[in-house]
């Protein structure tokens, strides 16, 4: 039973530290653009409460080597949209880990509070991030009345993940 907890932890925790490192190298190559800028901070916190668990159950935190093996998309479009793909395969991936983790309610919990926010709150930031940057509507989309302009800065409205 406890192996079962920990592949579905360590999934967990690999899945977010690619995140972190793919962001965290958009960023790097592209500047402090959004939702980027945002969703990096939001996957610290994932890592954390992953990691609350690594300690709670007494197993090894493996290290981050996510560094070295994410590459940066060419544009800040290919960005957007490998951020929607990696929402998208992030919710099926917290769907599969439930089952390994039925009998721990705490775990199952965690995961399906990561799979929320990935699903109700990266997944639109970054499917909006897409949009503007879709060279069939020019790059340009309404926020609030205004037109962005700069590719740079994402919609006025958006907010952080509490």
């Amino acid at each position: 039973m406890l192996e079962s907890l920990q592949q579905a932890l360590l999934e967990a925790l690999e899945d977010e530290y690619k995140a972190r490192a793919t962001y965290r190298l958009i960023l790097a190559k592209f500047g402090a653009i959004r939702p980027f800028v945002n969703i990096v901070e939001s996957e610290e916190r994932h890592i954390q409460a992953l990691a609350l668990l690594f300690q709670k159950y007494n197993l090894p935190i493996p290290e981050d080597r996510w560094e070295q093996r994410v590459q940066s998309p060419a544009t800040v479009r290919e960005a957007c949209q490998a951020g929607v793909q990696a929402e998208i395969e992030n919710a099926a991936l917290y769907q599969r880990l439930l089952h390994l983790a039925r009998d721990y309610p705490d775990v199952q919990r965690v995961f399906l509070n990561l799979q929320r926010a990935s699903q109700t709150r990266h997944l639109p930031a970054f499917q909006r991030c897409a949009e503007r940057e879709n060279p069939a509507t020019g790059g340009k989309r309404g926020f609030g009345g205004r037109h962005h302009h700069n590719r740079r800065c994402g919609p006025i409205s958006e907010v952080k993940e509490p």
